[in-house]
């Protein structure tokens, strides 16, 4: 088994002048240590507008950045929103493309549609279309990571010229895809497309067996790419709280999950938001606050019918695997492979757990947890591979062949100043833009001639 650090960027109120700040540097701190460690993944999340719970709406300066104090760890978008309203697929190309190159060759391609009234009402895109947008989106994308030049597309939801879309990726014909997944169904789609499947789900590991099995078993049967390779594996995610101590490893992290809970609620599920005003935080930390003056334990922390009714659909009002002793979360984990689960992604700074809590558990689960799994990896990985192996040449053949443009079909783009003069040539009425581009380059060459005489 695989494990990776998956970053939303919680940022609970009250906020302090250059809590952010502190926030990302201290993010940046941890993957470097986690890179050090021996940690195989970093996954940020693109999330806009959405207060506490995901302060993380440029992953790709980031991911960046952890690029460059690192030097192992696989650099993951988990995932970049792929709806063209939200971004162009030309500039997911070329920033996937970048940061391909300055990582050395080790993006993954997590792609998103987004679930948030917030989100998608705010860049105006049509919840009903949402999806097709999305299947555009990444479709087009892998184009122009692979093509040369694009040959240009004419849909639904974006249009989009012949260009050679620039740079190209490190990793060809493009960095592996993944699909996040909220459900069930769309770890399915997920395998009917050839993407990896970022479960978004934190139950126990064994409801993920007939989930992981009806993956890989759609994958042999119905896998037609999206792209042009294919990303068979599935990441459940998980939080992470360890110690030695249990009751330490649970006063760290039980509350911040708790509140990861809830603001999940409050964005994607029951919660109504006013933007800037809203505290999301404020009556769950009371209440918790409340009664650990009381001194009550972390374990013996309760929740009142309001609270647990506006967090109780994500699932988090229990301990949850990874949360607990060393044992308990070795135990969480091998649970999580022997269903099948290829990687768990751990959820960091959720809540407000303190930086320096996050470093020790990243310590202590790499020196007693991790190295038990790595060793059965590297076999169970060829094991896989080779399994795998017929149903991934079929699925190629299923996906339709590159068709690159000839010489003769690509259409050739004049300057600006060169378009203008062909209209002007042409009799045809004048745009303003071509008035000022024709009145500027007239001055220009004036300019030019006065300076030079004998080139008049």
């Amino acid at each position: 088994m695989k494990f990776g650090l998956f970053y939303e960027q919680q940022l609970p109120r009250p906020w302090s002048e250059g809590r952010e700040y502190e926030l990302l540097q201290d993010s940046l701190k941890e993957v470097e240590l986690a890179d050090r460690l021996g940690y195989d993944y970093l996954w940020s999340v693109e999330h806009h507008f959405l207060e506490e719970y995901a302060h993380s709406s440029a992953p790709e300066v980031f991911l960046a950045a952890a690029s460059q104090r690192t030097k192992n760890i696989r650099i993951g978008h988990g995932v970049m929103l792929m709806v063209p309203q939200i971004n162009h697929p030309a500039r997911c190309a070329e920033r996937l493309a970048t940061l391909d190159l300055v990582s050395n060759g080790r993006v993954e391609w997590g792609t998103g549609e987004s679930g948030s009234a917030s989100e998608l009402q705010g860049f105006g895109v049509p919840i009903d279309e949402k999806r097709a947008a999305w299947h555009e989106g990444v479709e087009q994308c892998a184009k122009m990571l692979t093509m040369t030049p694009y040959p240009g597309y004419e849909g639904r939801h974006f249009s989009m010229p012949a260009r050679n879309v620039v740079p190209k990726p490190l990793q060809r014909p493009h960095p592996p895809l993944w699909m996040g997944c909220s459900n069930p169904a769309a770890v399915h789609r997920a395998a009917q497309l050839g993407m990896g499947a970022l479960f978004f789900q934190f139950g126990s590991p064994e409801v993920g067996r007939p989930i992981v099995e009806d993956y890989y078993e759609t994958f042999k049967r119905e896998c037609v790419p999206i792209g042009y390779s294919v990303n068979p594996a599935v990441c459940f995610m998980s939080p992470l709280s360890i110690h030695a101590d249990r009751e330490v490893a649970i006063e760290r992290g039980l509350e911040g999950y708790g509140f990861f809970g809830l603001s999940v609620a409050h964005h994607y599920v029951s919660g109504t938001h006013v933007p800037g005003r809203t505290n999301i935080t404020g009556s769950y930390f009371e209440e918790r606050a409340a009664q650990i003056r009381s001194g009550k334990k972390a374990s013996e922390l309760s929740m009142s019918e309001e609270i647990k009714s506006r967090i109780s659909a994500t699932g988090a009002l229990d301990v949850p695997g990874g949360i607990g002793s060393v044992e308990e979360v070795r135990e969480h984990v091998r649970a999580s492979e022997a269903v099948g689960i290829d990687q768990l992604g751990f959820v960091q700074a959720f809540g407000g757990v303190k930086h320096e809590h996050i470093c020790d558990g990243l310590r202590l689960f790499a020196s007693e947890v991790m190295e038990e799994f790595h060793e059965r990896d590297k076999k169970r990985q060829a094991a896989k591979d080779e399994e795998l192996a017929p149903y991934i040449a079929a699925a190629m053949k299923r996906r339709e062949r590159l068709a690159q443009m000839h010489d003769s079909e690509i259409p050739a783009i004049c300057a600006l100043p060169v378009q203008a003069k062909q209209a002007h040539e042409s009799g045809k009425p004048l745009t303003q833009w071509q008035r000022e581009i024709l009145k500027r380059t007239q001055l220009k060459d004036d300019l030019i001639s006065t300076r030079n005489p004998e080139k008049k």
